[in-house]
């Protein structure tokens, strides 16, 4: 295991309220998006969503607070429940992991908080929906990568690809580190972002959902045109739902 879990008395959270974890295969692949055209289907269907993302970089500062775009975007998706500091408590200047982006401001991701600050949406909203940074192993602290936060709060996995060339390799690296992390992230599935419109000079882009539907399971949801929209017949809920019982053994 490449990382060292912090100890703390709340350390696996899972709990009966359903949710997911976005998570991309790489940096700007357009996880916010995805996860805000999520959260919008889901309060269509009447879902109180809360919506948290433990930490974030480039956030520019403006009249004395750090300002998170991702943060804002998801949190206006939900309709605006709780607060902005409450959907991201941690929020740094710098393009930079996260406790990159801290040092640089002589500052410290706080572990602990990474962790308490999803209780508030745990315990007072039907479904949540976690943005997580970067890829599963995109370090978030000193000593946490981002699949530690996946795997302690309990929510099974969406992994959010650019479709272009490149993707079919990063998915399937990203499907291998969950199933052998710990012991081992659920995940529900892979959503093809395009993040260009096309045509474009990017022929793979014709072929990458059936490459990677032929060579991984779990399923490829979807592909989400340029600027475009999910299959409303996805039934977000019930896919975070199936894995709400989750039970691990403490360590």
């Amino acid at each position: 295991k490449l990382s060292k879990n912090i100890s703390n008395s709340d350390k696996l959270m899972t709990r009966a309220t359903p949710g997911l974890f976005i998570t991309g295969t790489n940096t700007e692949v357009g996880k916010t998006y995805i996860a805000s055209l999520i959260i919008q289907a889901l309060v269509r269907s009447g879902i109180r969503v809360g919506v948290y993302k433990p930490a974030a970089s480039e956030c520019p500062l403006e009249n004395g607070e750090h300002l998170s775009p991702d943060a804002q975007q998801l949190w206006e998706a939900a309709g605006q429940p709780g607060s902005l500091e409450q959907v991201c408590p941690q929020r740094f200047v710098a393009p930079l992991a996260p406790h990159l982006a801290a040092q640089a401001e002589g500052r410290q991701v706080d572990a602990e908080l990474l962790r308490t600050g999803l209780s508030y949406w745990r315990d007072n909203y039907d479904f949540v929906v976690v943005e997580g940074i970067g890829g599963l192993m995109s370090p978030v602290s000193d000593e946490d990568y981002v699949a530690d936060l996946a795997y302690e709060f309990g929510y099974p996995l969406l992994i959010v690809a650019s479709n272009e060339l490149g993707c079919i390799n990063q998915t399937l690296q990203t499907l291998i580190t969950a199933a052998a992390f710990e012991d081992g992230l659920p995940v529900v599935g892979t959503v093809l972002n395009n993040r260009q419109a096309l045509p474009t000079d990017d022929i793979s882009q014709a072929t990458n959902f059936e490459e990677i539907t032929r060579c991984s399971f779990p399923p490829v949801l979807a592909s989400v045109p340029y600027q475009g929209s999910l299959d409303p017949a996805i039934n977000w809920y019930e896919l975070g739902a199936q894995f709400a019982n989750l039970n691990r053994p403490s360590q």
